[in-house]
């Protein structure tokens, strides 16, 4: 179903009330996009004071993960909140709110296929005109929101090509973004299910992810029959796994703040 068909999640939040009857929620959410509005380069996606704070009220009443496609130690610094576990790149990278890690295990084993790509495209498309490499632990992003159309072609040739050069490496493709990956079977919805079997989640609760991009995809269709998967608004009209939306990250807060108000009712 396209995004704009969907019914909006705050105007159905009393079916949330309805689904959550003896159960804890279990929330889900991704960074860029969805409590931040997109920005025009990576690093001025700053987390606003208010909804630092509903992420702080809302991990006193339940589990609270954020699963972006943002490196780890990055997601941790723009959040700045404790007690949530922190899925970066797209849940290749996970940290516990004990201090605890996990990675899928082969992963170590392909970051110098990685590095070799990401140097290579340095080399070839480095000089190109708005693009910028963002190099992670485990991937590599290629930005090109503030390339020229005329260029851009240039920069998916170049990705194409170290993909074709490293099988050991897949391709993901978000809003003005290419990302090379570790080509394992791993992504935002094999992390949330295995996020979801971890102690002190379980399968009583009600999972809910809110995400915007089409790499959060995997997470509208592992959760879809057994979540909430809601998708916030974007540039365009696209068709969508999730079940509800949202208009921008503003509703998205003001959904928080609703469940945090229901949660605290209950306690």
């Amino acid at each position: 179903m396209l995004i704009s068909e969907l019914p909006s999640a705050l105007e159905r939040f009393d079916d949330l009330e309805r689904r959550l009857a003896g159960r804890r929620p279990a929330v889900f959410l991704d960074y860029d996009g969805t409590l931040t509005p997109i920005a025009a380069r990576p690093e001025q996606a700053v987390l606003a004071a208010p909804v630092r704070a509903v992420l702080e009220r809302l991990a006193a009443l339940c589990p609270v993960a954020l699963v972006s496609g943002r490196d780890l130690a990055t997601l941790r610094r723009l959040v700045g909140v404790e007690g949530l576990t922190f899925a970066g790149e797209h849940g290749f990278d996970i940290l516990h709110p004990d201090g605890s890690t996990a990675q899928p295990p082969e992963v170590a084993a392909l970051v110098p296929h990685v590095e070799a790509a990401g140097a290579a495209l340095e080399q070839g498309i480095g000089g190109i005109e708005g693009v910028l490499l963002e190099r992670k632990r485990f991937s590599i992003a290629i930005h090109y929101r503030h390339v020229a159309p005329e260029a851009v072609q240039a920069v998916r040739d170049a990705v194409a090509a170290q993909l074709a050069r490293h099988p050991q490496l897949k391709g993901l493709s978000g809003k003005k973004v290419l990302e090379l990956q570790p080509a394992l079977d791993w992504n935002k919805g094999r992390a949330i299910v295995a996020l979801t079997e971890e102690e002190g989640i379980g399968a009583e609760s009600l999972p809910i992810f809110l995400g915007d991009d089409t790499t959060d995809e995997t997470a509208f269709e592992a959760l879809a029959g057994r979540g909430v998967c809601i998708v916030l608004e974007g540039e365009e009209d696209r068709e969508t796994a999730a079940g509800l939306r949202l208009g921008d990250p503003t509703e998205a807060r003001r959904y928080l703040e609703r469940l945090i108000g229901l949660l605290a009712q209950g306690r």
